[in-house]
């Protein structure tokens, strides 16, 4: 994945489909307000020190986009570091790995940690497959 790439996939994270005839205008009003990620522990705000867990669903495929990265987003700018848990992952498309790459950057670039909790095969063979494993910074396990 090229730096091109990269810029696409950052696009990909903040593109919203728009209605057939709907303005832009029209459709950011329609947007709804950001709802609390599936997955994501229930606690007080997290002391610098400590890291929310966001846990993958099962399926993380272009059907269920949506909320990842909606859950995904509303994790981009906490300062906490955020530990994604991998662990119940079966099925991973390239729409569910361009978002969590897109995720991951984007933290980094801001300075802002990401951390990896559990493994899953699905997930490690997409990772090695799309050649994502040093974006990501996936510790390299053998499954």
């Amino acid at each position: 994945m090229g730096t091109d790439g990269i810029g696409e996939v950052q696009a990909l994270i903040f593109m919203k489909k728009r209605k057939k005839g709907s303005s832009v205008r029209s459709s950011r009003a329609a947007v709804a307000a950001p709802r609390e990620p599936r997955g994501r522990t229930a606690k007080a705000k997290p002391v610098a020190a400590e890291s929310d867990t966001y846990t993958l669903s099962a399926e993380c495929t272009v059907v269920e986009s949506v909320a990842l990265k909606s859950g995904l987003l509303g994790l981009l700018a906490d300062p906490a570091p955020i530990t994604l848990d991998v662990s119940q992952v079966q099925r991973i498309d390239t729409a569910g790995m361009q978002l969590i790459a897109a995720f991951v950057r984007e933290r980094e670039a801001n300075g802002l940690q990401v951390q990896w909790q559990g493994t899953a095969a699905a997930f490690v063979s997409a990772s090695r497959l799309l050649g994502l494993q040093p974006v990501l910074r996936f510790p390299d396990q053998a499954t």
